[in-house]
């Protein structure tokens, strides 16, 4: 019996489904760790929790940038 090739088992997430850490927020954002924090305790930036782990969606943080764009245009 042969098993399916890995990337069937572990198909690689696209750009959107990306889970960044709280460091490649900062890094991206070039905002320290509180700064980054009280986004997603405001809500501001979205996240989710994996056991300890906080993982932010790659798409929420083009979303945010977005809409930062959209407040400062207005």
């Amino acid at each position: 019996m042969t098993t399916p090739p890995s990337a069937v088992l572990h198909p690689a997430l696209s750009p959107a489904q990306e889970l960044l850490t709280v460091p490649q927020v900062m890094a991206r954002l070039q905002l320290g760790r509180s700064a980054v924090y009280d986004l997603l305790r405001t809500g501001q930036l979205a996240s989710i929790t994996l056991g300890r782990a906080r993982r932010i969606p790659a798409h929420a943080l083009t979303d945010f940038i977005r809409a930062r764009l959209e407040q400062e245009a207005a």
